[in-house]
């Protein structure tokens, strides 16, 4: 039904130029008369800017040739006939022909403009749609079914979502699942090694029915897009496979969203687990290690003094010892971790006895550096939020100074990094925060 419409669509734009024509004849016919062929040729204008705007150039072209035609055949000496005698009526229909299609052409331009634009918008709405669903997601898998459904549904294809590295796992399937083929999976992992189309349609050829296409986050490639037709046929190169991309790169945005937020949801956790622990520790050091402290010299006291069963005594101070060493194990383990310096290439953090060292030499840095510094090297290869560093360094009013982290940035950087404008070891991930690589 479809391509019968498309294909009666010409011929419709074709049929409605000569209607066009044949009203501005027949308004010539009536007007003739009376006022003469002076303003006749002026009716046709209209029919042929109708034309143009309604079917293009084409349909605009053919109005300009019947118009100019018609104009001879009812309007010029003699009446009926194609023949021309007068050369004011020669020259009349040169340049009614020479205005129709100049008309029609500047006409059939700005349809081309409009249709451009109007392409162009729908293409925006289309992106800005899928961009809005992959706000409310939160989670990988959420991620992958928005972002298949949508490209199942704008281009009336099977779309699948397969996440990197390729295990054999589909993340996503629209609009029912699919298999793949042992083809299928090689050009999906050629799609992913290469970071470019593979399949069907593409230079990549393979023999397989589905074409894969990377999504990409710069240079690194999160999964792949496989989509195929029923019908067997390819996407425009034109416009459909540019949407395409524009849709797959929304949904690289989402799923590196997704990755950040999973890691600053974990690095949450930990740090909470962390405090947990270290608020434990230190209440077991203030109340319960003093206990013991007090019993254990209870215990001597009583045993110098005498009066009491000493093979008790013995036994009650031999668990009191026994409880302290393991107390003090368990305390030392939260220290252990701070004793172990963090490096990363020529710099060495040692949190245990604040200390900073490049190519073994001492650095000297500013209390806020330090504890800048500190804070990202407690938790190393982790993105650490702007408002994080600041509330941790700063304290909680200074949450909204962005400033401020930006001036202790750049002063570590310079005493730290080889190349201060090119940092390898504070890197910012934009919008978010920084991270500390080891």
């Amino acid at each position: 039904m479809t391509r019968t419409r498309l294909a009666a669509s010409p011929l419709v734009h074709l049929i409605a130029a000569l209607l066009m024509v044949g009203v501005s004849t027949l308004g010539g016919l009536i007007i003739a008369p009376r006022y003469g062929n002076s303003a006749v040729d002026l009716l046709y204008l209209p029919a042929v800017l109708g034309a143009a705007v309604v079917g293009g150039f084409g349909p605009a072209l053919l109005a300009a040739a019947a118009a100019a035609l018609s104009y001879n055949f009812f309007f010029t000496q003699p009446h009926f006939t194609f023949r021309v005698t007068e050369a004011n009526d020669l020259l009349t229909i040169v340049v009614l022909l020479g205005v129709a299609l100049a008309t029609s052409q500047l006409a059939a331009g700005i349809r081309r403009q409009a249709e451009r634009a109007n392409g162009l918008a729908n293409r925006n709405a289309t992106i800005a749609g899928l961009a809005r669903r992959l706000l409310s997601c939160t989670g990988e898998e959420e991620i992958a079914a928005v972002g298949a459904s949508e490209v199942a549904r704008v281009f009336d294809c099977n779309a699948l979502l397969i996440p990197a590295p390729i295990t054999g796992a589909i993340l996503a399937a629209a609009p029912h699942p699919s298999e793949l083929g042992p083809n299928d999976w090689a050009a999906a992992e050629l799609a992913l090694q290469t970071g470019e189309p593979t399949g069907r349609g593409v230079s990549r050829a393979v023999p397989t029915e589905w074409q894969f296409r990377p999504v990409r986050s710069g240079t690194k490639v999160l999964a792949i897009m496989a989509i195929a037709r029923d019908d067997g046929s390819n996407l425009d190169p034109e416009g459909q496979l540019k949407l395409l991309d524009n849709l797959l790169d929304q949904v690289a945005l989402a799923l590196e969203r997704g990755r950040l937020e999973g890691e600053m949801r974990e690095f949450t956790r930990v740090h909470e687990r962390d405090r947990l622990r270290s608020a434990l520790f230190s209440t077991i050091g203030q109340d319960v290690q003093p206990t013991l402290v007090a019993i254990g010299k209870a215990v001597r006291d009583i045993r110098r003094e005498g009066g009491a069963d000493r093979t008790l005594l013995g036994e009650l101070g031999g668990d009191v010892a026994k409880l302290e060493r393991y107390l003090m194990n368990l305390l030392s383990l939260d220290d252990a971790d701070d004793q172990r310096p963090v490096v990363s290439g020529e710099v060495s953090i040692d949190l245990f006895r604040r200390e900073v060292r490049r190519s073994g030499e001492p650095v000297h840095l500013t209390p806020k550096e330090y504890g800048l510094l500190a804070e990202l090297a407690r938790q190393p290869g982790r993105v650490l939020s702007h408002a994080h560093l600041l509330r941790s360094v700063w304290g909680p009013a200074h949450e909204g100074n962005s400033d401020y982290l930006r001036v202790a940035v750049r002063g570590l950087r310079q005493k730290l990094e080889d190349d201060p404008k090119a940092p390898r070891l504070i890197v910012n991930e934009p919008a978010v925060g920084y991270r500390l690589n080891v």
